[in-house]
């Protein structure tokens, strides 16, 4: 630190304090967070860099020497029998090397074939920390952590949580797993776990509310159930999807895992994905294959907590003022983060729709760098309350699209000080200046059709995609490079490219330019489904291609058919029939199906399967990894056979495929009784 003063460290010490006190209060006691993890973090391990470097400025008071921040003072106070600590946290190979490294000089063991010590490590659940106390066997009290030493009650609140037991099993008739012994449960025991909150709840809990009046949904997980655990009436918890995991107690006991596995006994929830590993290479394979499956688990999680997982070196190894030496967190990169909206964009796609786009200075965020996020739509800036300038919360989960889900508040009040404007639609589309004009409550078209070049890019990307005609080969750069250069004016102007055409691009040598001629002129010979599809009807995605071309068997009726007509086809409503009839009204667009058959392009009649009575109307879901078939060919079977295929698991699926890697889909139909087959079960099927 010697490139700061004392006054200086002084000056930061004070301004870093002050801040983190604030986000403390923010998210300990009112449950509304302004950042995200991953900032709060570094503002705390700058606190904890600055003290070390100038110890003589270190106070009793300081957010360092404690854990979280005063209770709510509308809740009664609940002291824990002993304090609930936080973890330090570590990430990457390094650091966990070095937490060993440091455990092993305490404990004296410098033999360098020393057996490695033993750990027991689960995930780290992003939720709410709370205290359980058992008396007799009986749920007596349930506590927030509060500061550590004293937190919230909220019994009331707890006990609605179903997953929790109000009576444990006291009769001592269940062996304990890692002895013979049986073990009753003590007189008084304080159990500590995490209360989170299903990401499948999440999700119907936030639909149903986007359906309410007030149509205000919840921005994650954690902070409705914080949200919830801190309501004065029960019931509101009691209506949002809770649940528990143990993850320690204040009891006796050999080992740590030793304890998890009495609590199990005890009937307590414990974290399945837990484990027992030797040394710190077998703790950080544990943690990649962690992070491999996190986005399969049905809540949510930012790391691994890894124990030494015997009690007597726990003892030995002791603690810090605010944490155990023999604990910490291995963290996954954030899945939230904070950056600025340097400007909000409007691209334009397939059929026309307007989306805005938010530029951003680009942020890591779950593992990559962030530097767009799709708006959606107007209404979305709006009740964001967004203007250019603001600095906001951006979430990334596995690989779902970047979501700005808020704003960090009082940043719009400084953007508007500084003359920034709002954010507002365009009048003219910006890539072929034709009118704007408004579709429904939400959505805005350009109405330049044809003519307008990006619509004519995302429609070339769309009839060249594996699902339509499936020309390997035309990709975006491309697709963007013969538009341009005003060589496709329509998708049926992909079958007259020759040769010459493409050795005049970009980086097209002579072998890419034959490999991409053979692939157009496989291309011509296609389905009746794989062609409807590709045309871009709107609102026609492949399901519905099969449904029309199984219904009418020809191009030729499907164009001469009528709008009532196209209602009797399955799955086609009013507003979809519209479209389609729509679609071969426009002169424009039989002239391109025209040209596709004058370039040789061909699809003979459809000649429909004969419906499985055993599959009709039956709902299947796909999950994991399919292995001699491809989703799209085992989705296009079953479909075929008169099945719908769903990509959710409910009471009304009649049953899942589940290939290697299925995750929470695969746990939901187990848990529901829905019938699981593999692959091979599959294929059985079909070919039956």
């Amino acid at each position: 630190m010697a490139d700061i003063s004392l006054e200086q460290a002084t000056h930061e010490i004070d301004d870093l304090r002050r801040q983190i006190n604030h986000h403390n209060s923010l998210y300990h006691q009112f449950s509304a967070p302004e950042i995200p993890d991953v900032d709060y973090d570094r503002l705390f391990d700058r606190l904890v860099e600055l003290e070390t470097a100038f110890p003589q400025l270190l106070t009793p008071d300081s957010p360092t020497q404690r854990v979280g921040d005063k209770p709510l003072a509308g809740f009664a106070q609940v002291r824990h029998d002993v304090p609930m600590m936080s973890l330090a946290k570590v990430f990457n190979d390094t650091d966990l090397a070095d937490f060993e490294a440091r455990i092993l000089k305490r404990l004296e063991i410098e033999d360098e074939d020393a057996e490695p010590p033993i750990y027991s490590c689960e995930p780290k659940i992003d939720g709410v920390a709370v205290s359980l106390l058992y008396e007799q066997g009986l749920l007596m009290r349930a506590a927030t952590r509060g500061d550590g030493v004293t937190g919230e009650d909220i019994t009331h609140n707890v006990r609605t949580i179903g997953s929790i037991p109000l009576r444990l099993d006291t009769s001592g008739s269940l062996e304990r797993l890692d002895s013979p012994e049986r073990m009753k449960v003590p007189e008084r025991l304080e159990v500590r776990g995490e209360i989170y909150m299903t990401r499948s709840g999440f999700a119907a809990m936030n639909e149903e509310a986007g359906r309410s009046e007030d149509g205000r949904t919840f921005v994650n997980p954690r902070n409705a159930a914080s949200g919830a655990l801190r309501q004065l009436d029960p019931r509101v918890a009691a209506r949002r999807p809770l649940r528990f995991f143990a993850y320690s107690a204040v009891v006796q006991g050999d080992t740590h895992s030793g304890i998890l596995d009495l609590l199990g006994q005890w009937g307590l929830p414990l974290n399945p994905e837990r484990a027992v590993v030797s040394g710190y290479q077998a703790c950080l394979d544990y943690a990649n294959q962690l992070l491999a499956k996190r986005d399969q688990l049905d809540y949510e999680i930012d790391g691994a907590v890894i124990k030494v997982d015997s009690i007597r070196l726990q003892n030995e190894l002791g603690s810090n003022a605010r944490t155990p030496r023999w604990a910490m967190a291995y963290k996954f990169p954030a899945e939230e983060a904070s950056t600025v909206v340097n400007d909000v964009e409007f691209q334009v796609g397939r059929t026309g729709t307007i989306t805005p786009v938010a530029r951003l200075k680009p942020v890591f965020v779950g593992g990559v760098t962030v530097s767009n996020a799709t708006l959606h739509n107007m209404d979305e800036i709006e009740r964001l309350g967004l203007r250019i300038g603001d600095r906001v919360i951006l979430r990334r989960a596995g690989d779902v699209i970047p979501k700005i889900v808020s704003v960090v508040k009082g940043t719009s009040e400084k953007a508007a000080e500084k003359g920034t404007s709002e954010i507002r639609m365009l009048t003219h589309c910006p890539a072929c200046n034709s009118p704007v004009e408004k579709d429904g409550e939400v959505l805005y078209r350009c109405t330049g059709g044809l003519i307008c070049p990006a619509q004519r890019k995302e429609s070339l990307r769309h009839f060249c995609s594996r699902a339509a005609l499936d020309i390997e080969g035309l990709g975006e750069k491309l697709v963007e490079q013969l538009v341009d250069a005003d060589m496709v004016k329509t998708v049926a102007d992909v079958f007259t490219l020759g040769k010459d055409d493409l050795l005049g691009l970009e980086r097209m040598g002579e072998k890419s330019a034959d490999n991409l001629l053979a692939a157009i002129n496989k291309a011509k010979s296609t389905t009746l489904p794989r062609l409807l599809y590709g045309l871009g009807i709107r609102e026609v995605g492949e399901a519905t291609a099969l449904s029309l071309a199984t219904h009418f068997g020809s191009l030729e009726k499907l164009m001469q058919a009528d709008q009532e007509a196209l209602e009797q086809v399955a799955d086609v409503g009013p507003i979809m029939a519209a479209h389609i009839a729509h679609f071969f009204a426009n002169e424009e667009n039989d002239k391109v199906i025209e040209q596709l058959r004058e370039r040789g392009v061909t699809w003979p009649e459809h000649q429909a399967q004969t419906v499985s009575d055993e599959l009709a109307g039956q709902t299947w879901v796909l999950t994991g990894t399919l292995e001699t078939m491809t989703r799209d060919e085992a989705r296009a079977a079953l479909q075929a056979l008169g099945a719908k295929v769903s990509g959710s698991v409910s009471k009304k699926t009649s049953c899942v495929v589940a290939g290697p890697g299925a995750g929470s889909k695969l746990d939901k139909a187990t848990e529901l009784g829905v019938k699981v087959i593999d692959e091979q079960g599959l294929i059985e099927l079909l070919k039956s």
